[in-house]
């Protein structure tokens, strides 16, 4: 085996990338991509009827907004066809497959036959040692000739060494009666060809790697290491469903979740390094390791995944920040921001990213730097735009005016102003957070002054007062 490290990612283009595949491809590009290795992607279309283009594309945005870079070109399994037909031949030539002319049939009434005498219905063809000069000119299936007695032991990075007996194991189909390849078949020559050293998957395939092995070891190749991962459930406990709420990588794109912050969610879930919880990708690509990924079914936290994205909101850089805003508006299919929606959402970005979780409560406490006057307030904020404090907004409003405008300088301003009140700014902030967003709850009083400039908190201001 190669000592560079390959893992591929190989989804079934059938539907939207699942939130369980998404984590596949991460800890697939994880281990790669902290090993210098390689990370290729493969689009298993062999199932014809149900793969589309369209569900490839959703795979490639999903993979894309989450940042899983492949190298290479996509394989397509469907078009390797032919080269799997050939493995399934040379197998046949070498001894090691047999034809099988049991018709589904025979099969079909083997195994009623079993059934009703409490034997098990594991089928063993009578032509697996049939003289070729008995063959009929018939439809036939190619069948390896698997293991009749002894263990096959899966040597597994997360599930420990699985021993399955080998009686258990039939002759599995390689080459169907019209010529087409298994599943089965076409997943260990792709794996082969394309030198995938590691096989990272979910723990549902853990007992295909007994009948995979079988082709491997009849073609003198390597066996893969194998790691097989336990599955995601619900905060019920059951399986990942529907019920459950959003299943697909997009959907959470749509929902405003940073894809920093998955990437760092859907890494710990179900793997861990120590007690750390909130990590960068670089982090991740050094810590992420095989031993650390847990037996138990991991289960689906929106709480834990808000507070992680939240960290990574509050932690982002404000450039990378708002153009990941404006992919996040085009997912949830809402208007774009206009020029000065989006320069005034840059100047605002520190004040307002330390406490939002998603990228809709962003907008929603960068409310007073994206509206434009006339500010209509909210009927909270109206409460504090009684007569009197319109009155006490024209008073304010020449001092501001005449105001050197620095942090500084605002808070000595309307300190002394609430002062000659007779009162404390506390206050005066009611008003003044009505008459500069229309809201009760905003960031800071002057930290929105600051975002606004002099010129649009006077023009607000002068607005509220009349």
């Amino acid at each position: 085996m190669s000592a560079d490290v390959v893992t591929r990612f190989a989804p079934s283009p059938t539907g939207f990338l699942h939130i369980g595949g998404a984590r596949t491809a991460l800890f697939n590009w994880l281990y790669a991509r902290g090993r210098g290795g390689r990370f290729l992607l493969r689009i298993e279309d062999t199932d014809r009827a149900r793969s589309t283009p369209e569900a490839t594309q959703a795979i490639l945005e999903g993979m894309s907004w989450l940042g899983l870079d492949h190298d290479g070109d996509i394989v397509s399994q469907f078009e390797n066809a032919p080269r799997h037909a050939a493995v399934a031949h040379q197998l046949l030539e070498d001894g090691k497959a047999y034809k099988c002319f049991s018709t589904p049939e025979e099969i079909a009434a083997f195994r009623d036959a079993a059934r009703e005498k409490g034997e098990s219905t594991l089928f063993r063809s009578p032509w697996r040692d049939a003289d070729p000069a008995t063959h009929p000119d018939a439809p036939f299936v190619i069948r390896i000739r698997a293991p009749q007695s002894g263990e096959t032991i899966i040597r597994d990075e997360v599930q420990g060494n699985v021993t399955i007996s080998n009686a258990q194991l039939d002759d599995m189909i390689l080459l169907r009666s019209d010529g087409t390849p298994v599943y089965m078949l076409a997943v260990v020559v792709d794996d082969h060809d394309m030198g995938v050293t590691h096989v990272i998957r979910g723990d549902d395939h853990l007992n295909n790697a007994a009948r995979q092995m079988m082709i491997y070891e009849a073609m003198g190749w390597d066996v893969p290491v194998w790691a097989h991962i336990p599955l995601i459930h619900g905060p019920d406990g059951k399986k990942l469903s529907k019920r459950h709420g959003a299943l697909g990588a997009q959907e959470y794109q749509a929902m405003g979740y940073p894809a920093a912050g998955m990437r760092n969610y859907l890494a710990r879930l179900g793997w861990s390094h120590g007690d750390d919880e909130f990590f960068s990708d670089a982090q991740a690509r050094e810590w992420f390791d095989l031993g650390g990924i847990g037996k138990s079914p991991a289960r689906l936290d929106f709480k834990k995944l808000e507070n992680l994205c939240g960290q990574h909101i509050a932690a982002a850089d404000d450039a990378a920040l708002q153009q990941e805003l404006v992919s996040f508006l085009a997912a949830a299919h809402q208007p774009e921001l206009n020029a000065d929606q989006a320069e005034m959402l840059g100047r605002a970005l520190y004040c307002v990213k330390e406490r939002a979780k998603t990228f809709p409560e962003l907008l929603d406490k960068a409310y007073f730097a994206l509206t434009s006057r006339p500010i209509t307030p909210d009927d909270k904020a109206a409460k504090n735009l009684d007569a009197v404090s319109r009155g006490i907004l024209r008073e304010l409003t020449p001092q501001l005016q005449n105001a050197s405008w620095s942090r500084e300088n605002l808070e000595a301003v309307l300190n002394a102003f609430a002062e000659a009140q007779g009162t404390k700014f506390g206050k005066l902030a009611g008003p003044l957070r009505a008459a500069l967003a229309g809201r009760a709850v905003t960031p800071s009083v002057f930290d929105m002054m600051l975002v606004l400039g002099q010129e649009e908190t006077v023009a607000r201001l002068t607005d509220a007062a009349e």
